[in-house]
């Protein structure tokens, strides 16, 4: 027979899988020997085989049958007995903290005849009346699923008719009226009696726990804080302890440090005569533990006790909830507390400070999520700013500024001074250079994965999505809110966008930043010198003792996608060891589009040898620029990538301009000859079409311009007495043969230009891996390449067979809420597909060449969780955007630990 219940005796805090977090740490507090009412525990389990069969398991009554019956005896009462009744509460508790998302009822066991045994043991009738009224309130809302407000307008009715606004204030025959109102309801709305059967109440209860998992606000939760949906609750049988029996009672919740800035001391919130949900509800005032003090000094210094026993013994902040019944503390509750981004660092150093953890154990509670919370700007919110609309954060920040509806009014108006939120219906890659110089990014469309938001958060750029309250119109440069039709904003007018909470606030609200990312731009001593109280300095140091350790303890290098010398220098001073990714197109954009034009548009040898001639100095000034930013650090420089469509113009806007002009006789050749070449060159999917490898061997010259950039400017900086480390890659190499002669011919090309300047150039020539073929066979393509470099966003649209562009708002919230995807692909890497694929390339490619370098260029390379898994695949390396590089290193260092024998380089 499988085992469904525990009694709180026999678990411990390791037990979570099973028992819950709340059940394992009952376990463990009862183990300790505090003061926990006895009860017990059903597992995860069997709410899974609830929710798979949609009926409790039929061993789970009798074991609850056991367990009950032995509490029963222990405690010397019966559960709703008619005289001195046991009452339960049932409440649940996953693995991971979900606050407000699953249900909890208290006082089961009451009915009619034991709610009088409970006044006349208790000898407080109204103590017993009121607590009634809550059971069948609570049990009528979460059991029996009634509309909440039935009950509350029924209580505010009884307040006002008896001239009292404090539920406390109604007297015994005002609470049994409410009691019969409140049967009534049940009647009405669920069709039944309130049920008078002590163990019915019990088992309905555990069941509406187990369905409370599968609510909608449950699954949003979950699927924000990325918890798995299959994991179950377990369910909390707990003896009944009362703070609602006079002013010797009272309940509350503490910290053992403040859960907000990680201040040691006593934090918490404490109430007379009331019950935990009145603290949570907020109806009365809290006093402080200093109050309790004053008032129950005994049971003050016993909850002081408990605390600092429970933080030596977990060695964390630990979250406490209590009940004082007639002066006889009670512990409910215990787990690790959650805390702001600012506490856990303090906290963590503070710790190790008291000899409680190592540095390692401190760098491992705390997460790179946390670090990017406090690298952020800040709102200085004065409380009277007007909110045009909220929705959805997409990238994390405050900015302030002009509307600008396209790049040419961005990149004007920033040139002019200005600071500009680039406000779009959506964005796509040509507004790559408004995004560049925005300080923020809003669109009216799109989700968390949308374009804007992936290249936002990769830059670091604050975002707003999906504002569909607004109607953005670009042609006539303006944007209206609905509901709003006096309002019209322009180019004149100022907004200010939240990427934490999504908020978008017409006007300036002030902005600055954050004292971490001014420790990460300009170092410790400035950052300390600047920080305006001793929480900030305390904060500051302590982010700093821990990236120190994750620098010292991290096998993993950190490098940055970095495409502009400002890129590279952003990236040093957040402590990159180098450049993984320099996406060469990028020096394409803007103004010289029109000499690629050229190239492609080329129809004789001369054309097309003018046209690389006109490219060459512009990329060669490119490179000399970031080889100087990089000195002495290594540069992968990737060849030119994206499809050819990309340099062309829009096939439909074209043909519909070539057209017009051919009706009014005003056509210019030059048109008629770029629509044939765009005719011409037209795919129905680009991505996977003539692009990377096969562009750079198709395309005559394109290979040897690139290299030949690369290499003089290489000579220029040597000659200069720097210290250049190029290393260049080929993209989207499916085949050992396309690796063999892009590598011949750019080894041509270092070969003639160090004949020409009398240096020895010799740089490492490797190849992207993003295709599921690469990585297949990447034991022969290593016999090419000199490195690896896995594309993880390409690399998840091939093993996935899905356009990110193209599904991301199709059908990417359906597979969410499915669960065929726990979290975007394109956030996190797919550790079963996807990281199968690198996991292969990995081991065939080291089975050619043992030592062979490999890293990953995908943004993925920030993201925490994928880090952990690159370190445990073996990488040499991450790349990721400049904002991100503090980000991974903490978490290379956090994997180093948690991981110490992964595999090595």
């Amino acid at each position: 027979m499988p085992k469904y219940v525990y009694r709180f005796s026999e678990g411990d805090k390791d037990q979570k899988d099973l028992l819950g977090g709340k059940g394992a740490n009952l376990a463990e507090m009862t183990r300790l020997g505090l003061p926990v009412p006895p009860g017990f525990t059903i597992t995860t389990d069997a709410c899974r085989a609830y929710l798979a069969d949609g009926t409790v398991p039929d061993e789970l009554a009798v074991q609850v049958t056991t367990a009950l019956r032995e509490m029963e005896e222990e405690l010397g009462r019966q559960l709703g007995a008619p005289e001195d009744p046991l009452l339960v509460s049932v409440r649940s508790g996953a693995k991971f903290s979900m606050p407000g998302m699953m249900e909890t009822v208290l006082n089961i066991g009451l009915n009619d005849e034991s709610v009088l045994g409970l006044a006349e043991a208790s000898s407080d009738a109204r103590f017993a009346w009121d607590s009634y009224r809550r059971l069948i309130q609570m049990f009528g809302k979460t059991v029996l699923d009634i509309d909440g407000d039935h009950f509350s307008e029924r209580l505010d009715a009884k307040k006002a008719e008896r001239g009292v606004t404090l539920d406390y204030e109604l007297d015994v025959e005002a609470l049994k009226e409410l009691v019969a109102e409140y049967k009534s309801v049940v009647l009405e709305y669920a069709g039944i009696e309130f049920p008078q059967d002590p163990r019915a109440q019990l088992d309905m209860a555990t069941e509406a726990v187990f369905r409370s998992w599968n609510t909608e606000r449950a699954h949003i939760y979950r699927r924000r804080e990325k918890i798995p949906h299959d994991l179950g609750t377990a369910v909390n049988v707990c003896t009944m302890v009362f703070g609602n029996m006079g002013e010797t009672s009272g309940t509350g919740v503490c910290f053992t440090r403040d859960p907000s800035t990680g201040r040691s001391g006593v934090y918490g919130d404490y109430l007379v005569n009331a019950q935990g949900e009145d603290v949570v509800a907020g109806i009365r005032n809290t006093l402080s533990l200093a109050d309790l003090k004053t008032l129950d000094r005994t049971s003050y210094d016993e909850l002081r006790s408990a605390m600092r026993r429970l933080e030596t013994h977990y060695r964390d902040l630990c979250d406490i909830e209590f009940t004082i019944e007639r002066g006889k503390l009670w512990l409910l509750q215990t787990r690790v507390g959650k805390r702001t981004a600012a506490a856990a660092f303090r906290v963590a150093t503070q710790l190790v400070d008291e000899k409680l953890i190592t540095m390692d154990e401190a760098l491992t509670r705390v997460t790179g999520d946390q670090l990017t919370q406090l690298m952020f700007p800040q709102f200085e919110h004065t409380g009277d700013n007007e909110v045009l609309t909220r929705a959805m954060p997409a990238s994390p920040g405050a900015a302030v500024g002009h509307i600008a509806f396209d790049n040419a009014e961005a990149i004007a108006r920033t040139e002019a001074g200005e600071s500009v939120i680039l406000v779009r219906r959506e964005t796509n890659p040509d507004d790559l250079p408004g995004m560049v110089v925005a300080a923020g990014v809003l669109t009216a469309r799109g989700g968390k994965t949308s374009h804007a938001a992936v290249v936002a958060r990769g830059m670091g750029k604050t975002c707003v999505c999906g504002a569909d309250q607004l109607e953005v119109d670009a042609a006539a440069r303006t944007v209206r809110v609905a509901g709003r039709d006096d309002l019209v904003l322009t180019s004149e007018d100022v907004i200010a966008i939240d990427g934490q909470t999504g908020e978008v606030f017409l006007g300036e609200v002030p902005v600055s930043d954050s004292p971490v990312m001014t420790y990460l731009r300009r170092g410790l001593e400035e950052a300390l010198d600047a920080a305006g109280n001793v929480d900030t300095r305390e904060l500051v140091t302590s982010v700093d003792r821990l990236m120190r350790h994750a620098d010292k303890v991290r096998r993993l290098q950190v490098r940055a996608n970095a495409d502009t010398p400002d890129d590279a220098r952003h990236a040093i001073h957040r402590g990159a060891e180098g450049v993984g990714l320099c996406r060469t197109e990028h020096m394409f954009l803007g103004e010289r589009k029109q000499f690629v034009q050229n190239l492609i548009l080329a129809s004789t040898e001369e054309e097309r040898d003018n046209a690389l001639a006109a490219l060459l100095p512009l990329q060669k000034g490119d490179f000399i620029q970031m080889f100087e930013t990089m000195n002495g650090k290594p540069m992968t420089v990737r060849l030119i990538d994206p499809p050819l469509h990309e340099f062309l113009p829009d096939l439909t806007e074209l043909s519909v301009k070539v057209a017009l002009d051919r009706e009014r006789g005003t056509l210019d050749p030059a048109d008629e000859e770029l629509l044939a070449v765009v005719r011409r060159s037209h795919e129905a999917n680009p991505m996977l079409g003539l692009r990377g490898v096969r562009l750079l061997l198709t395309m005559p010259g394109l290979i040897e311009l690139q290299v030949r950039a690369i290499a003089e400017a290489a000579v220029e900086r040597l000659k200069a007495g720097g210290d250049p480390h190029p290393e260049i890659m080929i993209p989207l190499v499916g085949s050992v043969r396309e690796l063999q002669i892009a590598r011949e011919r750019a080894e041509a090309v270092l070969r003639e230009v160090s004949g020409e300047s009398g240096y020895k150039l010799d740089f490492p020539i490797g190849c992207m891996i993003e295709l599921p073929r690469a990585a297949v066979s990447a034991d022969t393509i290593a016999e090419e390449a000199d490195f690896f470099s896995f594309g993880t966003n390409d690399l998840t649209q091939t093993t996935w067979g899905f356009s990110r562009d193209d599904v991301e708002g199709v059908f990417f919230k359906e597979y969410l809420d499915y669960g065929v995807f726990g979290v975007s692909p394109f956030e996190t890497v797919d550790e079963r597909g996807v990281g199968r694929m690198v996991r292969l390339g990995v081991e065939h490619g080291r089975a050619t060449k043992p030592n062979l370098k490999m890293g990953v260029c995908g943004e993925h390379g920030g993201d925490p969780e994928s880090i952990d898994f690159f370190h445990r695949v073996g990488l040499t390396y991450v790349s990721c955007s400049p904002f991100r590089v503090p980000v991974a290193r903490l978490e290379a260092g956090r994997a180093a630990i948690f991981y110490p024998s992964s595999q090595e380089d």
